[in-house]
């Protein structure tokens, strides 16, 4: 962390002064004067609107975040890891570092332009023009060094004076009046916009501006009440800036020409009381602040990162996290930073880089967001902040940063994005165990599902005619020693239907059947535990049969839709559970449910043997229901080079009738079952149909057949027997005739 327990001993004022150095930095003094000169008044004022669009909200979301759980070392990192997972929190966290970490370099370069008048005064006298790094390499050093000697307590202090320096500089600023000889008009034209197709040339120059709201929360470590500092600080230094900016685009506007303002990037202090010397001094002190503020921020966020292991060696990982014993200073991180600022610095551009590093934080940005969003959205009873914002704020965040990243540069953005995914997919290949993303997504999926639960059963309830499709149930105790009922239940609800599957515990409800029944729970979820799986299954408890399907068919099924079939499954060859599941079938029809019967044969399947369907039109309502199992069964994956083929069995002089009602079935469901997959049989008194689903059957990977259960109440298992030849099949009874539409 950050700093130990017992060394934290900032409030909120370094928070807020950290990032209103930040935000009130180089391009404030540097670039302001370029936007109102190219975008007018009206169209600065949008562009100030956009960016902070971004800002303010992701500035709510971390004031929520903080106040919901503490905040520890490592500031946004902190927030982003916790709440989606340490690989993709270290992912965002090692290009938010980097940011930070070039940022101090960026902001040491445009200190160098305080002293444009020395450069300017050798060139003339000595006729040496001297590069910048011959302040900039210095400054760096001295910035070091203080930070790495003295500790944040030094830097804290030394930014409250920069601070008082730089409300100056804006107040003589703001009391200056437009220079002799100015063209400016003394008051703001009605109109005053031009140029808006530049706007996003223009916002990609300026958007550094708005990358400093968050600096502050960085020193999370080193506070007393994060939850309490970091909203303070941040919401005040956020509305602080956008008001001081609002006010120096209207004294700009006011008190300079466009041509003026384009041609003097220094244009403030031709306004300013004293401007030839207090805005290059303001100037200095805004960026020096806005360096000190980077480099007190980016080595916390690298020894937070350090601090989880977030670099695949555990050497490195302990020597960044160390901290100094006497006041918990993260020098090797800081050196870390130091090194790579001073790289920057000594290459003396970094304006293609700038761009690289606004791409990052927006990333930070539209991260926070998001979490704030899926916070909100899922409702979580852990998640209790005292400070709350609103779910649509963290959703336009969001949606703006995005936006505003590609509109900045498309090439920027991808590259980006790119860098993101490789990073991630490195630290995932070291730390494969690590997750945390499920449980912030499972609480948002578990508010769709409740939501559309309940929007289901009202839709249910008010549609007159309901179009039929497969909600399944199925129980059984051999989910170990078969999986053939499984595999039924994953082909039903792959595409069009819900499907819950019950293992079965014998016994009745202990702390021990319990324990049992959470094992082997945890067994079959890893069993079966595949791409193409979409079946909810759970245990049930139950000292018969008879009472564990009461309890499993009153229980509604997971879609929010009233489950309408229950599938029971038996081994072909040894019926052992038969008799049970026969005896049970009134009762499964007196809820009103269709019925599968699963006999599960002990050859594997042959998927591209296809599927034969059995239909008798004396049976209408289990003829429609066929149809439509077979249709939907071979829209999953396993079937996908398979064949479905019909037979209907007839009497005697029927067979034209037959034949017309098949086309029309056929042509009417637009079902994908060709006229060559399609044979009427008549079966003469004396003949049997078994016999011949024995016969044309035989090689079939699955069979479809009706049953009705009063031959059950009757014959028994004889009525299902007999059916030597073939291999699995599927008896099924429907409750009613589904249209087939």
């Amino acid at each position: 962390m950050g700093a130990f327990a017992g060394k934290r001993r900032f409030g909120t004022a370094p928070v807020y002064f950290t990032a209103v150095s930040t935000i009130l930095g180089a391009i404030l003094f540097l670039r302001f004067g370029f936007a109102v000169g190219t975008l007018g008044f009206w169209g600065t004022i949008l562009l100030i609107v956009m960016g902070h669009a971004v800002t303010i909200p992701t500035a709510l979301a971390i004031s929520e975040i903080a106040t919901n759980k503490r905040v520890e070392g490592g500031g946004e990192y902190f927030i982003i890891s916790r709440s989606f997972g340490l690989n993709i929190g270290a992912t965002i966290g090692i290009a938010l570092f980097l940011s930070q970490a070039i940022s101090v370099a960026f902001y040491i370069i445009a200190f160098t332009e305080a002293f444009e008048f020395f450069f300017n005064f050798v060139a003339q006298r000595l006729s040496v023009v001297l590069p910048r790094q011959v302040i900039s390499m210095p400054v760096t050093l001295v910035l070091g060094v203080m930070i790495l000697r003295k500790g944040s307590n030094a830097g804290v202090k030394a930014l409250y004076a920069v601070v008082a320096i730089l409300f100056l500089t804006l107040l003589l600023f703001f009391l200056g009046k437009p220079a002799a000889g100015s063209l400016a008009p003394g008051e703001l034209p009605v109109r005053d916009i031009r140029n808006m197709s530049d706007f996003f040339l223009v916002f990609a120059i300026c958007f550094p501006a708005f990358t400093g709201m968050t600096a502050g929360v960085g020193l999370s470590g080193d506070l007393r009440n994060p939850a309490r500092s970091i909203p303070r600080g941040t919401i005040l230094a956020t509305a602080t800036g956008l008001v001081i900016y609002t006010l120096v685009i209207y004294k700009l506007a006011i008190s300079a020409s466009p041509e003026e303002m384009l041609g003097n990037q220094l244009i403030m202090g031709k306004i300013a009381i004293g401007g030839a010397l207090i805005v290059p001094v303001g100037l200095a002190a805004s960026t020096l602040s806005s360096a000190m503020g980077s480099v007190l921020v980016a080595p916390r966020t690298l020894q937070a990162l350090a601090n989880d292991a977030s670099f695949p060696s555990m050497r490195l990982n302990r020597w960044l996290a160390a901290a100094r014993s006497n006041d918990g200073e993260p020098v090797n991180a800081t050196l870390v930073t130091l090194v790579i600022a001073f790289i920057f610095v000594a290459l003396g551009n970094v304006n293609s880089v700038a761009e690289i590093i606004s791409m990052f934080f927006l990333v930070t940005y539209g991260s926070l967001c998001l979490i704030s969003f899926l916070n909100h959205f899922g409702s979580s009873p852990s998640y209790r902040p005292s400070f709350k914002s609103r779910w649509y704020l963290s959703l336009i965040g969001f949606v703006v940063a995005v936006i505003v990243m590609f509109r900045i540069n498309t090439l920027y953005a991808l590259t980006a994005s790119l860098l993101i995914v490789l990073i991630y997919s490195y630290i995932n290949h070291y730390h494969k165990n690590r997750k945390g993303l499920e449980s912030l997504f499972a609480n948002t999926l578990f508010q769709i599902s409740r939501n559309l639960q309940v929007y289901l059963q009202n839709s249910e309830n008010r549609r007159k005619e309901k179009e039929w499709r497969p909600g399944v149930i199925c129980i059984s105790k051999d989910s170990f020693r078969r999986e053939r009922a499984f595999r039924l239940l994953n082909w039903l609800s792959y595409s069009y239907g819900f499907s819950t599957y019950l293992h079965r515990i014998d016994g009745y409800y202990s702390r021990a059947t319990s324990k049992q029944a959470a094992e082997e729970l945890a067994k079959l979820i890893e069993l079966y535990e595949t791409s193409h799986n979409h079946v909810y299954v759970d245990t049930i408890i139950s000292p018969s049969y008879t009472s564990a399907i009461v309890q499993a068919i009153q229980v509604p099924g997971i879609s929010g839709m009233e489950n309408n079939m229950v599938v029971f499954e038996y081994d072909k060859d040894n019926p052992e559970n038969l008799g049970e599941i026969i005896e049970n079938i009134r009762l499964i029809k007196a809820g009103n449910f269709d019925i599968c019967l699963l006999a599960s044969a002990g050859k594997e399947m042959t998927y591209s043997k296809g599927i034969h369907v059995w239909i008798d039109f004396n049976e209408p309502e289990n003829a429609s229901l066929l149809i439509l199992l077979s249709f939907i069964i071979s829209g999953h994956p396993d079937w996908k080079k398979s064949s479905i083929r019909v037979f209907s069995t007839c009497k005697p002089g029927q067979f034209e009738d037959t034949r017309r009602e098949l086309a029309e079935l056929m042509g009417s469901g637009r079902l994908p079952i060709t006229e060559k997959n399609v044979e009427i049989i008549e079966v003469t008194h004396g003949s049997s149909v078994r016999s011949f689903i024995n016969y044309r059957s035989a090689s079939a990977a699955l069979v479809m057949t009706g049953f009705r259960p009063e031959m059950l109440k009757h014959n028994g298992e004889t009525t299902l027997g007999g059916y030597v030849e073939v291999g699995t099949i599927l008896f099924v009874n429907s409750q009613y005739q589904k249209e087939i539409l």
